[in-house]
């Protein structure tokens, strides 16, 4: 174990001197004949986003060398890759300012997409309108039908989906593709079907299509649909990627068809590279729900010798598989291994081994371990506070687990109700009658924003087990928006007939 994370922090050193490297000749000219200083390279080093493209372009065009579109729109591609938006906006619009730059309905589709990832949707919509007719082609209303799917807007993207087919605009299957994901993704998945066979009356689908279908069986649990599918595929000779039969196998999977799932795994496996790494991940996952512990191993070894450094979100697929498989021993020692070689210090990693001894009742071992990643210096986030206060409550140390949950409200800006777990906190503080309890954690939902009849109900439940009277309660309900129902006046003419709670310090 010592040796493998020797051997990986190595590779990881000598991977970042090399990237240094390369950074530093990007940022300077050479003085050989190669590889000389050029504006895609000046560009490509800006790297922070307070630093402006406008300035190099200037310093550039002043030192009297030309400046060509092709080269900025490899540039603006590169910068779009690795999601430096900010830069690559730069470019479009100083290109719109040059008279001998022509510029085509792509490169305004470009441009409006990256308004709508800077700016928002309604200044994405404005540049839209702002355009000469001619540049209102396909490409620039694909990209705003684009914007209006990433802001989950239905009946905007689809009046925007008929005012293209009313223009001859639906000759690919890239609009409708992203349809088809903002159904899925809103959870509209009676409209698919009928989108599918506009689809195939107005152009041909492509592997994205079958992909967004195959996803509408497994949410819909079809096993049977989705080998149609398949072999339609097949039939209209549209080659299968890995994504395909990661959603097979998935399908396969879930209804039991284990022996097919294994097929599609080998097929998906042949598709995994270098290029598409997300395969892997998959891989990891699939073969953990089959409880297959050989295939695991194998394809995280697979993974090893493949890449020269593994990311966060690999090293949290192989700690979920192998938790999931209970080997803890050997998470735990993944887990030291990508304590040793990472940087981000992301508690999303940390968590799933801490959700491990959480869920297995290994409260002891959790608290230490979650004292270790903070000595090293990671920041505990929502989900660590939460799965800790799960843990104390399990113990039924409410006091420590309210303490948990109020760290846990404070490390966010907005807090997004889990209503479970405000369910579960009440029911052992009514179990237990525990007025002052009950009162904090109201005090603390309330801070949240997030106060409800039923968690009213809750507390004044708590009161009545403790026969005591609670004070006030119509008018902190009033003040608070929040209207009694049959329950609550049953509850309050019940615990009116008590002695008053001696929790009035902790009403606000």
């Amino acid at each position: 174990m010592i040796w493998t994370s020797a051997r990986q922090l190595r590779l990881v050193l000598s991977a970042w001197a090399r990237r240094a490297s390369s950074s530093a000749d990007l940022a300077k000219p050479k003085a050989d004949g190669s590889g000389r200083d050029s504006l895609g390279r000046r560009l490509l080093s800006l790297i922070y986003p307070k630093r402006s493209a406008l300035v190099v372009l200037r310093k550039w065009a002043e030192e009297g060398k030309t400046i060509q579109k092709y080269q900025l729109n490899r540039v603006v591609r590169e910068l779009r890759k690795y999601k430096r938006f900010k830069h690559a906006l730069e470019i479009c619009e100083w290109m719109t300012t040059q008279p001998q730059i022509k510029l085509l309905p792509g490169d305004y589709a470009v441009h409006l997409d990256l308004v709508a990832k800077i700016r928002g949707l309604a200044s994405a919509e404005k540049f839209f309108e702002d355009l000469p007719d001619r540049m209102k082609g396909q490409s620039t209303c694909t990209a705003l039908l684009h914007t209006y799917v990433q802001n989950k807007l239905p009946d905007k993207a689809e009046l925007l989906l008929k005012e293209m087919m009313a223009h001859g605009f639906l000759t690919c299957p890239l609009p409708y593709n992203h349809m088809l994901t903002l159904y899925l993704s809103t959870g509209e998945l009676d409209k698919v079907p009928k989108l599918i066979k506009e689809l195939k009356r107005n152009t041909t689908p492509d592997v994205v299509t079958y992909n967004l279908w195959l996803t509408f069986c497994t949410r819909k649990g079809c096993p049977e649909a989705a080998e149609m599918i398949y072999h339609e595929m097949r039939k209209e000779k549209v080659a299968a990627d890995w994504i395909t039969y990661s959603l097979l196998a998935n399908i396969y999977i879930k209804s039991g068809c284990h022996d097919k799932g294994r097929e599609a795994l080998m097929e998906m496996e042949k598709r995994a590279s270098r290029k598409v790494r997300a395969a892997y991940c998959s891989l990891l996952s699939l073969h953990a729900i089959l409880s297959d512990k050989d295939s695991v191993d194998r394809i995280w070894n697979k993974m090893r010798l493949i890449f020269r450094k593994l990311s966060d979100v690999e090293y949290k697929c192989m700690l979920s598989s192998l938790t999931k498989l209970g080997c803890i021993e050997e998470a735990e020692n993944v887990y030291s291994e990508w304590e040793s070689v990472s940087g981000t210090r992301d508690s999303r990693v940390p968590n799933i081994i801490l959700s491990f001894y959480i869920n297995n009742n290994m409260i002891s071992k959790a608290e230490s371990f979650h004292e270790h990643t903070v000595q090293i210096g990671i920041k505990p986030s929502y989900s660590t506070w939460e799965l800790l206060a799960l843990g104390q409550l399990g113990r039924k140390r409410m006091d420590k687990a309210l303490a948990c949950l109020e760290k846990a409200f404070s490390s966010l800006e907005e807090w997004e109700p889990n209503v479970q777990l405000v369910r579960a906190f009440f029911r052992e503080l009514e179990k237990n009658g525990d007025v002052e309890g009950a009162e904090e954690l109201l005090v603390m939902l309330r801070r949240a924003g997030y106060v409800t009849t039923e968690i009213y109900n809750s507390l004044l439940r708590t009161y009545a087990e403790a026969c005591k009277m609670p004070l006030i309660v119509a008018e902190r309900m009033k003040e608070d928006g929040v209207l009694m129902d049959e329950e609550s006046k049953q509850l309050l003419r019940l615990t009116s007939k008590f002695c008053v709670g001696g929790t009035s310090t902790l009403i606000s």
